[in-house]
């Protein structure tokens, strides 16, 4: 009996709140207790040389496997000046309704993301290197509460329920309102197979060739700023302005529409230094699209071949691009203190084809989906980046038959050049550094023959790491576009008041956690 009483008190000690302070945490109950290794990992491991690079996790133990769960939370406040962030009355933008006194908005913000990257890297005991990666985000929706229309499937059966464009009412939502909005989504998810020997093979939804190659960005926006990424979408200026400052990401790397599509990669081993891949993707998307869905925010799947299907060769809009095939190779090279890397790919595409009446050639009165040629895409892409005591210069740049960020060229419109540059310093915690790009392209498919794009970014910032894990960064930033007869407030043909240029600048002071 009093053994019988001994073990039921450390029963329900074991289960108290005093037991479990005086105890370390099992990791097996989620809890994590460490020194911080890496940060978020949707690239981990893509092969040795790769992880040389990146700095990813290591390769796990023969008959092992690490399971990961990394993650990055980002919050900034801003501010924000630019031309088009008062509109006129009347001014008709993203489908709205008619403004009839005016909008202004706030130059002062408080922003906020979280991304989360799960992952299972693993080894057999025979030396296959095999796992798993993927990239959870989060969605916005603007500040008005959405009207909701009914509307029958294909095959006349149960209604698909989707909110309208605009608010009808322009009612505002509550803060719990747009919380609720909220959604996450899937940026990456794929998986790979491969040895030391062989090489790696990834197949699924994730990055092409540019983006594993520039997995740190040391070829464009580098990381002096702690991870705002200045001039490419994603914090600062370029995400909380409205939407026409964002410019055209020519350089593919760290771009959604260059990732975000399915497609099959081979990465070689590396030999001294140099290694080479291949890349492939069908369609811009994901060939489930064409039968499934979940969501009450899209019109249901294909019923049949429609501009519905993802992977349509043909149809009504010729602007989709198909078969996309990407041969790169990069190197990576250091002698006496000077560290040299390099990477460039060539890119070439299918189109497709216009099945509907189509115009002689593009012009500024078309109109409809139907109305445009488009070329396949034929572009050259790559980098180059020197560092040598804590300095870095890097250069990115693009040329060829591309318009926008990785959209297909109209025909007749000009290809497109784009160029970047940025120099950085990093002394212990510190880093500072500025980087500029200008892109030329063609812009509005609709102004081939009239006008072209100019557009101008610079920014200049530095960040400090406060602890392993947590960056405090500080950037300023410089937008100009221009394109002659095309309004960017409006993104319609017709200058109009707003003028053909716009300006913007920003001030993002922001904290970055990564796990």
């Amino acid at each position: 009996m009093r053994k019988l009483l001994l073990a039921g008190a450390a029963i329900l000690g074991a289960s108290s709140g005093v037991a479990i302070a005086q105890t370390p945490p099992n990791q097996m109950q989620g809890q994590y207790a460490a020194p911080l290794l890496g940060g978020p990992g949707p690239n981990n491991n893509n092969n040795t040389f790769g992880r040389t690079q990146s700095g990813a996790a290591p390769t796990p133990a023969p008959g092992t496997v690490v399971i990961r769960l990394n993650g990055r939370i980002y919050a900034e406040a801003d501010l924000t000046y630019a031309s088009g962030l008062q509109s006129a009355a009347g001014t008709i933008s993203n489908g709205a309704a008619t403004n009839a006194s005016g909008y202004k908005l706030n130059p002062v913000g408080v922003a906020s993301f979280i991304r989360l990257y799960p992952g299972m890297d693993g080894m057999a005991s025979n030396g296959l290197r095999y796992g798993a990666a993927a990239e959870i985000r989060e969605n916005f929706e603007g500040g008005n509460t959405f009207s909701v229309t009914a509307a029958p499937t294909a095959a006349g059966g149960t209604a698909i329920t989707t909110p309208s464009a605009t608010a009808t009412s322009g009612t505002n939502s509550s803060a719990s309102g747009n919380s609720s909005a909220q959604t996450l989504f899937v940026r990456r998810a794929f998986v790979y197979l491969g040895s030391d020997q062989f090489g790696i093979v990834r197949l699924g939804q994730g990055d092409g060739l540019g983006s594993i190659y520039n997995a740190t960005n040391v070829f464009t926006i580098g990381t002096w700023d702690g991870g705002i990424a200045n001039i490419n979408f994603d914090g600062g200026f370029q995400g909380a302005a409205p939407s026409e400052y964002i410019i055209s990401w020519a350089f593919l790397v760290g771009s959604g529409p260059e990732y975000a599509n399915n497609k099959i990669v081979y990465l070689s081993p590396s030999l001294y230094g140099v290694d080479v891949g291949v890349e492939f993707g069908p369609s811009q998307g994901n060939a489930f699209a064409n039968s499934s869905t979940s969501s009450p925010y899209q019109v249901g799947p294909c019923n049949t071949a429609s501009a519905d299907c993802v992977t349509v060769t043909s149809g009504t809009d010729a602007s989709r691009w198909i078969n996309r095939w990407g041969f790169g190779a990069r190197f990576i090279e250091t002698v006496a203190g000077v560290t040299m890397q390099g990477y460039g790919e060539y890119i070439v595409s299918g189109h497709a084809e216009n099945g509907s009446a189509v115009l002689a050639g593009p012009t500024h009165l078309a109109t409809g989906a139907g109305a445009l040629k488009y070329d396949g895409q034929n572009m050259f892409n790559g980098g180059l980046a020197v560092t040598y005591f804590g300095f870095t210069v890097n250069g990115d740049f693009t040329v060829g038959r591309t318009n926008g960020s990785n959209a297909l060229d109209p025909t007749g419109g000009v290809p497109v050049h784009a160029e970047l540059a940025s120099i950085s310093y990093a002394f212990g915690k510190f880093s500072v550094g500025a980087v500029g790009a200008i892109v030329d392209s063609q812009g509005s498919a609709n102004l081939v023959g009239t006008s072209q794009r100019h557009e101008f970014a610079g920014a200049i910032g530095g960040a400090y790491r406060i602890a392993p894990g947590i960056n405090l960064a500080m950037e300023y930033q410089y937008v100009q576009k221009h394109q002659g007869d095309f309004n960017f407030n409006s993104s319609a043909i017709g200058g109009g008041t707003a003028g053909n240029d716009i300006h913007g600048q920003g001030l993002t002071l922001a904290t970055i956690v990564n796990w």
